[in-house]
């Protein structure tokens, strides 16, 4: 069994004992050392909470747990049900509340689940205030109120529908043009709330002919649920051979986005955010931002589009901090987040499926030609294992030093800039082990960079 307990939140795998798995004692505990957070950030009101899951297993037994313990604390709640990370954050605001929680591990397999913490803004609570809940939660620090104080119920079944009236209503997002393209699009929800939102949204958007695989949202994951190559072959091979023109892949919380081709070959999780920024840029000029460990090419779009490209420390919560100081238009991370500021600073599949799609009729142009478009690089993502422990930092010493004379960047870990490529290490904040990821031309030559940094730490002293 295992529980994580980080400043942006609670996760783990469902059972065994408190404290060693996602219990209903560890979820009741953060729920309520967050409902402090909320109460205490709003002394001048009752305090309203939205709060939503996906569809895996557990969140029909987490969620009524999280509810209660929220009105046990005073908080008023407004139930989203079944829903998305990204509708839950624009719900919130939506609704003017104060907070919210969305109760869904992302990527991780059906036996893990998670509580994802919101601000008032409807984003990711920042990491002092992380901090500050885990130590309450860490002390049973919190109280509840009496009976005169118990917060109120109620449910909000249209958020997802104004979600996408949202979307639409943004001058990037071209019905019209998506509807005439006549486009026949597969989508792979992995049988999780993307299996509503996505056949939704694209019939909003005029889409009629949909190809809908594994979008049962009955929580029993069809495959992995992390939307890369190697677990997306349902939806790969049936592009392909049902003539679609486009295939789409979500995680179970619809906050990362995967495309395939109508060749049946994957248009390349980095390349997501790629082309959506891209099209945005051709509409209104601004910086872009997106974290160190993504892809050189969103650098490169920003040079044809001569606007101004920056790179954020890893984290969605710090990618989003660097949009805000810039002044980004459009942002995201490697792992096909899309974050548009013009609507909300969450990482949003829908909204990319959006803008994809009107970047995709107006080119006039097949997805597969569409991808030729952009520069070709490869990456590799390996890890070093790190015995109980060890020291984190003083690998990362290592590589600083061996490259010294390169171009480094030091805000998250160590990222070494080549002329022809780049490697990125930082230590993990959640296991034993130093992530390298390096991008080249080629994969053998990303992989020649990581042959490279191993042979530097392991000799550097």
């Amino acid at each position: 069994m295992t529980l994580i307990r980080s400043i942006s939140g609670i996760r783990g795998t469902i059972g065994g004992k408190p404290g060693e798995g996602l219990s209903p004692l560890d979820a009741v505990r953060y729920a309520s050392a967050y409902a402090r957070w909320v109460v205490e950030s709003h002394p001048d009101r009752r305090p309203v909470v939205v709060v939503g899951r996906d569809a895996r297993l557990s969140g029909p037994m987490l969620m009524p747990l999280v509810v209660q313990t929220l009105r046990m604390s005073g908080v008023d709640v407004i139930d989203a049900g079944l829903s998305t990370t990204p509708t839950v954050e624009m719900g919130v605001v939506f609704e003017g509340a104060q907070g919210g929680i969305i109760m869904t591990a992302s990527h991780n397999p059906r036996q893990w689940n998670a509580l994802k913490l919101l601000n008032h803004q409807g984003e990711f609570i920042s990491a002092a205030e992380g901090a500050q809940i885990l130590a309450w939660a860490e002390a049973d620090d919190f109280h509840y109120a009496d009976v005169d104080g118990l917060g109120s119920l109620r449910t909000a079944d249209d958020l997802l529908d104004r979600h996408i009236e949202a979307i639409l209503a943004l001058d990037w997002v071209d019905r019209d043009a998506i509807a005439n393209a006549d486009f026949k699009v597969a989508v792979d929800a992995v049988n999780s709330s993307g299996g509503i939102a996505v056949p939704a949204l694209l019939r909003a958007l005029g889409v009629q002919r949909i190809e809908e695989i594994h979008c049962e949202p009955h929580g029993e994951f069809a495959h992995n649920p992390e939307p890369l190559q190697a677990h997306l072959g349902d939806l790969l091979s049936h592009t392909a051979q049902t003539g679609c023109d486009l295939g789409i892949a979500v995680d179970p919380d619809v906050d990362r986005l995967a495309l395939v081709t109508e060749q049946g070959v994957l248009f390349g999780e980095e390349y997501t955010l790629v082309a959506c920024a891209d099209y945005v840029l051709s509409q209104e000029k601004g910086p872009a931002v997106s974290n160190l460990s993504s892809s050189r090419a969103l650098s490169d779009v920003c040079a044809q589009h001569g606007v101004g490209y920056f790179a954020s420390a890893v984290g969605e919560v710090h990618v989003v901090e660097q949009m805000k100081k810039v002044g980004a238009v459009i942002g995201g991370e490697g792992n096909g987040g899309v974050i548009v500021p013009r609507l909300h600073y969450g990482r949003d599949a829908l909204v990319g499926i959006a803008l994809f799609l009107t970047h995709l009729a107006k080119s006039g142009q097949r997805c597969s030609e569409l991808r030729a478009r952009y520069p070709e690089y490869a990456m590799s993502k390996q890890k070093i294992e790190l015995n109980p422990g060890a020291d984190a930092s003083a690998f990362l010493q290592k590589a600083a030093l061996a490259f010294a004379n390169e171009r480094l960047t030091t805000v998250d870990g160590v990222k070494v800039d080549f002329s022809e490529g780049w490697v990125h290490l930082r230590a993990s904040n959640t296991e034993p082990i130093v992530r390298i990821y390096a991008e080249a031309p080629t994969l053998e030559r990303a992989e020649q960079f990581v042959d490279r940094v191993r042979q530097a730490i392991s000799t550097e002293s």
